[in-house]
């Protein structure tokens, strides 16, 4: 059994099946994004010397668990068109790591990422967050936290509401990019921002992604703009001149901010991830030896696991849970010991 990695080995494992249907080898100039170009001719010059390499892995593989948002969207639209070849558990929607890495990680890692790579004081600037989920909300709290004064772009009214009621301003890019100090992008989507948004920027604006890939920002378009220098400031800190004069000073590449100019998340909330991640793979094994209930589709991780998670980690914080009596526990329909809340509970 494996963790399945996500977007790049996820689209990769598709053209090896289209490999072996029928014979066709994968194309690393169908795609812009360097690292899975990179993926794709590994694979062309792999594939001729034994053509069967992976579907012999395919059949050995019980299972596969998933981390990330993106991962989990390419992994569906695999099982959607039957192309899953084993069954896959999405951890990354398991509470104890949606509502704990996404959120509390980011919202530590966004603010130490800027502040080693720029040295800039957050607190006074405008600061956007683009995208209002679990990663986003972590973004806005800390970025408020330090000062900035946040405003939020979403498509999903839900998250726009719930971004209004935490106090920050909804608004578009094109309402507020003249104006704002630091951008960041944390959507999972490409594109998010564009050329002409980067044209309209301050002179010297923050421009970061803590979403998924460098096509956040548009970063093609961007260096191949005519008459473009770059400028290096510093390792993973580069101003991004145009002609006129103006430049947007962009981290890391556009690639993952806390990844490139800090350290990533903290040991203790990614303590809980990894923990998902093994209780995953366990799930995984003992439905290959003894249940056999999961078939080729994408499961989320049982409840009792995921509460398990958060009960081994609460130890170290100091906390005590207070425990049902069997007439509270029938009162409410739980068990003394749990699961105490039902799949659609929303944290």
């Amino acid at each position: 059994m494996g963790v399945m990695p996500p977007y790049s080995s996820t689209r990769a494992r598709s053209s090896r099946i289209s490999t072996q249907k029928d014979g066709s080898l994968p194309d690393p100039a169908s795609t812009t994004n360097a690292e899975f170009k990179c993926i794709l001719q590994l694979l062309k010059d792999s594939i001729p010397l034994d053509k069967t390499k992976y579907s012999r892995m395919a059949l050995r593989c019980k299972g596969v668990s998933e981390e990330t948002t993106t991962g989990v969207l390419r992994l569906r639209a695999m099982a959607a068109k039957n192309e899953l070849l084993f069954p896959a558990i999405n951890v990354n929607d398991c509470v104890t790591k949606s509502k704990f890495d996404n959120v509390y990680g980011c919202r530590h890692s966004l603010p130490d990422s800027i502040m080693r790579a720029t040295d800039v004081m957050i607190g006074g600037k405008r600061a956007l967050v683009c995208g209002y989920g679990d990663v986003g909300k972590g973004c806005a709290f800390a970025l408020r936290g330090a000062g900035a004064r946040v405003l939020i772009t979403e498509i999903d009214p839900i998250n726009a509401l719930q971004a209004c009621m935490e106090g920050f301003q909804v608004v578009t890019m094109e309402d507020c990019v003249h104006e704002i100090d630091i951008f960041t992008s944390a959507t999972g989507n490409f594109k998010i921002i564009t050329l002409e948004h980067m044209k309209k920027m301050k002179n010297n604006a923050i421009v970061c992604n803590i979403g998924h890939f460098d096509n956040e920002i548009d970063m093609e378009d961007l260096e191949q703009f005519p008459g473009m220098t770059v400028e290096n400031i510093k390792p993973q800190v580069d101003r991004f001149v145009f002609p006129k004069g103006n430049g947007v000073i962009v981290l890391a590449s556009g690639r993952l901010v806390n990844l490139g100019c800090a350290t990533g998340h903290p040991s203790f909330v990614m303590s809980c991830s990894f923990t998902n991640q093994v209780l995953a793979q366990l799930d995984l094994l003992k439905n290959w030896k003894e249940t056999k209930a999961y078939k080729n589709d994408v499961y989320l991780l049982p409840k009792h696991l995921d509460e398990k998670v958060a009960l081994l980690h609460l130890p170290a914080l100091g906390a005590h849970l207070t425990t049902l009596s069997q007439e509270q526990a029938d009162y409410i329909g739980v068990k003394v010991n749990g699961p105490f809340k039902n799949d659609t509970y929303r944290y």
